[in-house]
């Protein structure tokens, strides 16, 4: 899995921080999301699709990696 975002409809609501805080944080001065791990292992797979999800702005994106 490999995970992107598009800053530019991020709003900075930090619900992906709240459910995966070892793939995602914030920046401190606009809230903006940052990744910390672009691929995470297995066992994160599902807090990741959780936060894509339950993202407001859809800002989340998740691919496949071939």
């Amino acid at each position: 899995m490999k995970v992107t975002v598009d800053e530019d409809k991020c709003c900075g609501a930090g619900q992906c921080v709240l459910i995966a805080p070892e793939v995602f944080d914030q920046r401190e001065d606009d809230g903006i999301v940052i990744i910390l791990d672009a691929e995470p292992p297995e066992q994160l797979r599902v807090p990741v699709r959780e936060a894509a999800g339950v993202c407001p702005a859809a800002a989340i994106v998740l691919s496949e990696i071939a």
